[in-house]
């Protein structure tokens, strides 16, 4: 006899995981947040930029079921934004002399 499907057992644990993803790309976010402001703001940055790469390439190979509120627009509209921001974000990360 088959399982009836997770979100029907249990919604809250299905909604949980399914946010997996924004929740880890939020968390290597965080940690740039804080070692921007521990003063290496260059290395921050660079952490930012490649968390959003990150959630780009995650909304491009997710299927939908796991994508949770990576989703937005349309696909092809959340991976150039996040890739693009995280290029930018990484690019002036490093393009910027050290002063």
């Amino acid at each position: 006899m088959a399982r009836a499907p997770l979100h029907t057992r249990r919604p809250f644990l299905a909604g949980v995981l399914r946010q997996l993803p924004l929740t880890g790309v939020l968390l290597v976010v965080a940690v740039g947040l804080l070692t921007v402001a521990s003063g290496n703001w260059r290395r921050g940055l660079l952490v930012m930029g490649l968390a959003l790469i990150a959630a780009g390439v995650l909304r491009m190979v997710l299927p939908v079921r796991r994508q949770g509120f990576l989703a937005v627009r349309s696909t092809v509209t959340d991976v150039l934004l996040t890739t693009g921001g995280g290029v930018a974000l990484a690019l002036v990360a490093v393009a910027i002399p050290p002063g």
